[in-house]
């Protein structure tokens, strides 16, 4: 029984040592692959980063664009009160006028 337990050891040891001498190749794989991962990892990050720029950019353009329109607004509101006012002084003109020929041609 002794003799078969030493036997089954040192197959298992056998084994053993045939299993990590076929580790090596997996080890470099391994490390190739965490290269990868390491390297798109990187990738990623830079992209987050580029498209966070990006949008950032964007709402910057987009709140200046808001800005300049409100902006714009307000002139022609400003505007469009000024042409009011002008046409309620030429209005006021005419019917000066009108009532000053009135008075001419009646007399």
């Amino acid at each position: 029984m002794s003799k078969i337990l030493k036997v089954g050891a040192a197959a298992l040891c056998v084994v053993f040592i045939a299993g990590c001498a076929d580790l090596k190749p997996l080890q470099s794989q391994i490390d190739d692959l965490k290269s990868q991962v390491s390297k798109l990892s990187a990738q990623q990050d830079s992209a987050k980063d580029s498209a966070k720029a990006a949008a950032d950019s964007a709402a910057r353009a987009a709140q200046a664009a808001q800005t300049a329109a409100q902006q714009a607004q307000s002139r022609a509101d400003a505007a469009a009160s000024a042409a009011a006012a002008s046409q309620q002084c030429c209005d006021a003109t005419n019917e000066k006028i009108d009532r000053m020929f009135k008075k001419s041609v009646s007399k």
